[in-house]
């Protein structure tokens, strides 16, 4: 019995390794995805930003976000017309080939919308972003590390 025992263990092992070293697709599609972060909310805050680096070597869109933690996630923009800032939601974000594009504050974002709880600095959001590219559907995990709020309202 100890032995069937110690044995299940070891192809249990041996599984979870070669599951491990086979790589993602979204890995192999060379999606690259860096900077992750997400600003800390303030007391009931329903919203909250999250930015980040990501390159595709080949044309792409994102064009769903999806997150456990919030309600919805969408990706915005923002710009400034007469003086005054807008933002609009983007049904997609263009990846041009080869090239890094940034979200960042006061620039194209991800907007989490119905934040199920406050973000705290040192958590982390999980997002998947879904990338088009090729006429096929990619899903990327990221995780954003969620950093305090400057004083003077800055990154």
């Amino acid at each position: 019995m100890i032995d069937q025992v110690a044995g299940a263990r070891r192809r249990f092992v041996v599984l979870m390794l070669l599951g491990l070293s086979v790589p993602c697709a979204w890995a192999q599609s060379g999606i690259e995805v860096e900077g992750a972060w997400a600003r800390a909310t303030v007391p009931g805050q329903t919203v909250g930003g999250v930015y980040l680096q990501i390159r595709s070597p080949t044309p792409a869109q994102v064009v769903r976000v999806a997150t456990p933690d919030a309600k919805s996630a969408e990706i915005h923009s923002m710009s400034e017309d007469g003086g005054v800032m807008k933002m609009r939601r983007l049904d997609r974000l263009e990846l041009p080939a080869g090239q890094t594009v940034k979200l960042e504050p006061g620039g194209n974002h991800i907007m989490l919308l119905d934040l199920r709880k406050p973000l705290k600095p040192g958590e982390r959001v999980r997002l998947t972003l879904v990338i088009q590219r090729q006429g096929k559907k990619i899903s990327v995990p990221v995780v954003a590390e969620v950093k305090p709020i400057a004083p003077d309202g800055a990154k």
